[in-house]
């Protein structure tokens, strides 16, 4: 083994327990241990960790192999480990101690299948829940003004429909009552704020180097496997691509450190422009997003661009805000016990000036928000 491969397998072992020790907290409900232990796995079996350590850095190598093992055991369906994972209604199974002798049976298996998913595919996290930090953002907006909302590596566009979703933060709600999906995230913190109302959406706007048809199985089928084997998530995606098919937005093919300013120019200038991402600045380079902050001065418009991301660089080593923003020491702390969103916002004027700062911390998957 060479010594680049050896600093492969150790940092893609970092980021796997980075991301099992944000499922695996002291106060984690039971639903979350099988999303730990999978990541735990691919950090501590050697051919789990082999295969991961094979994939592009810049390609997320844990979360990308997660999503392989699952879309081939959902195609393969192997007695006993299909057993194991979650399927939409279904509540989440029992995990075991035969879980993991299973999944290594199976990669060893099939991985050469498992490392032909990974050169084909690139991991997209389509997770609607993380639409009740945004809400929370949205609340610092004047909600008489309409908004162009663009989502940035908007994937399937399920972030696209905030306002079709209903929200229960602690007992208030926002949103239609006879939404399919109701997000109810953990508060911790400060009550987090909910708005009277959503400012009316006047056009939105979905972006991505690949922008995604869940009309097209194949591509479901994929996005599944993206999400975390936790039960309420996969009832989450399973409701929200219904809601993604009956109310079909605009996407686009498009890279968002080189296309910015075209992509704005075509959204109503008379809507305030709200850039949305969530999970997407933090895997860009740091002259990518030096970049794209200048693009944003340079737009001559009102801006709001809310941010969800982990600090940079991404690890517990983090330690800068992807909008460079003054990051509080309540989120390196939370950056150093594992993967956590960091909860930004950033308003830029015609004349180019900007005002910001950290609101709070979100769990990668949606499930607590905590603000400040």
């Amino acid at each position: 083994m060479t010594a680049a491969d050896v600093e492969a397998r150790a940092r893609v072992r970092e980021q796997a327990q980075g991301i099992a020790a944000g499922w695996s907290g002291p106060d984690a409900p039971p639903t979350w241990a099988l999303t730990a232990e999978l990541f735990r796995a691919i950090s501590e079996e050697p051919v789990l960790l082999e295969l991961a350590a094979a994939i592009p850095l810049d390609r997320l190598p844990p979360l990308l192999l997660s999503a392989a093992v699952r879309a081939l055991v959902a195609r393969r369906e192997p007695e006993p480990l299909v057993g194991y994972f979650p399927v939409p209604g279904g509540g989440q199974p029992d995990l075991d101690e035969g879980f993991r002798p299973a999944l290594v049976a199976f990669a060893r298996e099939h991985g050469g299948e498992l490392a032909q998913l990974c050169v084909e595919h690139r991991y997209q996290m389509n997770e609607v829940a993380r639409s009740a930090d945004v809400v929370a953002a949205l609340s610092r907006l004047d909600p008489d003004r309409p908004i162009a909302l663009v989502d940035l590596g908007t994937g399937a566009g399920l972030g696209l429909h905030l306002d079709r979703y209903r929200y229960d933060f602690g007992g208030r709600t926002l949103g239609p009552e006879d939404a399919v999906l109701t997000i109810t995230p953990e508060l911790r913190g400060s009550p987090a704020p909910l708005p009277a109302r959503l400012p009316p959406i006047a056009a939105r706007l979905g972006v991505d180097v690949e922008p995604l048809d869940l009309s097209d199985r194949r591509v479901h089928d994929w996005l599944a496997a993206c999400i975390p084997p936790e039960t309420s998530a996969v009832d989450r995606f399973a409701a929200a691509s219904e809601v993604a098919r009956t109310h079909p937005a605009t996407t686009v093919r498009a890279d968002l450190a080189e296309d910015l300013p075209a992509l704005c120019a075509r959204m109503p200038d008379e809507a305030v422009l709200v850039l949305v991402d969530t999970y997407v600045t933090v895997f860009l380079t740091d002259e990518q997003r030096a970049r794209f902050r200048r693009d944003l001065a340079e737009l001559g418009r009102d801006v709001e661009w809310i941010s969800v991301d982990p600090l940079v660089p991404l690890g517990v080593e983090g330690r800068e805000s992807t909008q460079y923003l003054r990051v509080p020491p309540r989120a390196l702390e939370a950056t150093r016990a594992g993967v956590t969103g960091v909860i930004g916002h950033l308003s830029v004027r015609p004349d180019g000036s900007s005002s910001g700062e950290v609101l709070g911390l979100a769990h990668p998957g949606g499930a607590w928000l905590e603000w400040w």
